[in-house]
């Protein structure tokens, strides 16, 4: 029986980094980046095994619970075929039992199923001809997968949220009802699948990042979180997960999964790579990527990495996680960070409204003047300046007649790097409203409140503040809760706000780095002299 297929990495292209991905939910894992995620596996396990290779063990049991190319499997495979030739010298006698006791997949279609038995038996069939053991009795092998259906509530799967409406749509399509978290008890789902009370000392994969249910963008619905947490309560010894970073400071629902990691000191190490495209070239991942080791036996800090144009940007910093209530990705920011919360100043997530400060939804448009209209009160809305009844407007009324600083909801480009974070202020006279294109980020009696509020927001400084809290393009008022809500009696500048926190050369350097320059002298005000 022929291995080759095991020493043919040389040969180009390698399939599976160049195939194309199903959707930027589903993607598929480079073969580079899966290796960095087991050279850190490895190293993990040799600190804790007196520099012992995992490779060179034979009962190690590996499971991707989300399999699509079968990429993990297939490198974890081939790292075996060379560990264990000491332990097991005849080579095929080697295979048979990586293949069969060591290596196990489920994978989240029928199409990825097909594919990853190809990356690891050489055959979408275990048991085909082709395939490089001949131990299996099923085509599956130790790669299951097998349709499930959604369990629907109230139009909603109770296991992922799904819509009932988008995906409950007959047996010709997938139903995307993934094994591993379409379950209440994971441990007796993972012996039903490989039979026998199965625990598994590897945990590793790459899951779905959304629900395929016709949201869009951050409408949509994230899962990864589930499998995440499935896969921890398995317990294994180690976990190794790639996801999107956008857990670390926002992302729809994920509140609560973020608690608990931030929480968890047995998060051993995180790489992060925040840099658009950098972690997989051509997916646009907003908020960049990440991946993390969890070791069941680990009880401390965490290692955190920044990887930036293929280069750490300094050493790995070991930190608690919850430090803030959301995770501070750069190391250099936290000393930062941590200067500009010891005074214990109020935040301007105090000040800055919630979404829809007037009432008025984004497509909501008034009259294009103010012709027939007694009390007509200015309307910012998406695209253009309309016209309002004051009797129109109930929600916060009282503001309509005070200075206004207005920010966009959403700040964000398609650039690979994000260095303003915040759009440029808007001042409003009185007599104006917003819809929720706009937050209204401060109200004001005066003017030149209003300029020197709009003047401290486009400061470096805020907007520094402003990145630690922001994965994607929304600018909620939640981003602001960094950034101190200063006396607005003086024009604030970069220079006296680095000097107020006592920032250092080498600090004021990163944080101009991080953020480019802004205008702070004109703002748009159909008001202004």
């Amino acid at each position: 029986m022929s291995v080759a297929a095991f020493t043919l990495r040389g040969r180009n292209p390698d399939v599976l980094s160049c195939i194309a991905n199903l959707s930027n939910d589903e993607v598929f894992t480079p073969p580079e980046f899966a290796n960095r995620m087991l050279d850190t596996l490895a190293q993990a396990w040799a600190a804790d095994h007196g520099g012992a290779s995992i490779w060179a063990n034979p009962d190690v049991t590996f499971l991707d619970p989300c399999t699509k190319s079968g990429v993990f499997l297939r490198e974890i495979a081939k790292r075996l075929i060379d560990g264990l030739a000491g332990h097991i010298p005849d080579r095929q006698a080697r295979v048979d039992h990586i293949l069969t006791r060591q290596v196990f997949g489920i994978s989240i279609t029928e199409l990825t199923a097909m594919l990853a038995r190809r990356s690891l038996y050489c055959s979408k069939f275990a048991n085909g001809q082709h395939s490089i053991t001949r131990q299996f009795n099923s085509e599956a092998g130790n790669i299951w997968f097998e349709r499930i259906e959604h369990t629907w509530k109230n139009g909603k799967c109770t296991f992922c949220g799904a819509s009932k409406e988008a995906l409950d749509r007959g047996d010709d399509r997938e139903s995307h009802a993934y094994a591993f978290i379409h379950t209440d008890n994971i441990q007796a789902r993972v012996s039903a699948l490989f039979g026998g009370n199965m625990q598994f000392d590897v945990i590793i994969g790459n899951p779905p990042y959304q629900l395929d249910d016709g949201g869009h963008g951050q409408s949509a619905a994230p899962i990864y979180q589930l499998f995440v947490e499935n896969a921890l309560n398995l317990e294994p010894h180690y976990a190794v997960f790639v996801t999107p970073s956008r857990w670390m400071a926002g992302g729809k629902g994920l509140n609560s999964y973020r608690e608990k990691m931030l929480a968890d000191r047995r998060l051993r190490s995180i790489v992060d790579y925040p840099k658009l495209y950098e972690g997989f070239p051509g997916v646009k991942i907003r908020g960049g990527i990440s991946y993390f080791l969890w070791d069941r036996q680990h009880s401390g800090p965490c290692s955190i990495q920044t990887i930036w144009d293929g280069e750490p940007t300094g050493p790995a910093v070991s930190r608690y996680l919850d430090a803030f209530d959301v995770l501070v990705r750069r190391n250099e920011a936290v000393p930062i960070l941590e200067k500009v919360l010891a005074r214990n100043e109020p935040k301007l997530s105090q000040r800055v409204s919630t979404g829809k400060p007037f009432g008025f939804r984004t497509f909501f448009h008034g009259k294009s003047n103010q012709k027939g209209l007694q009390n007509p009160v200015k309307l910012f809305g998406s695209q253009k300046i309309s016209w309002v009844a004051r009797e129109a407007i109930e929600v916060n009324s009282h503001w309509i007649d005070r200075w206004k600083v207005l920010m966009t909801a959403v700040q964000g480009t398609s650039a690979a790097v994000e260095t303003k974070f915040l759009s440029k202020p808007i001042i409003a006279e009185p007599g104006t409203a917003c819809t929720e294109t706009y937050l209204v980020a401060g109200h004001f009696d005066t003017k030149q409140e209003a300029k020197n509020y709009a003047r401290y927001l486009s400061t470096r400084f805020v907007r520094f503040l402003v990145s630690l809290r922001k994965a994607t393009q929304h600018a909620t008022r939640d981003v602001y809760s960094f950034v101190p809500d200063l006396p607005l009696d003086k024009a604030w500048t970069d220079t006296k706000l680095y000097a107020r926190y006592g920032l250092s050369a080498e600090e004021i350097a990163f944080v101009e780095e991080q953020v480019a320059a802004q205008e702070t002298d004109l703002f748009d005000t159909a008001a202004d002299d």
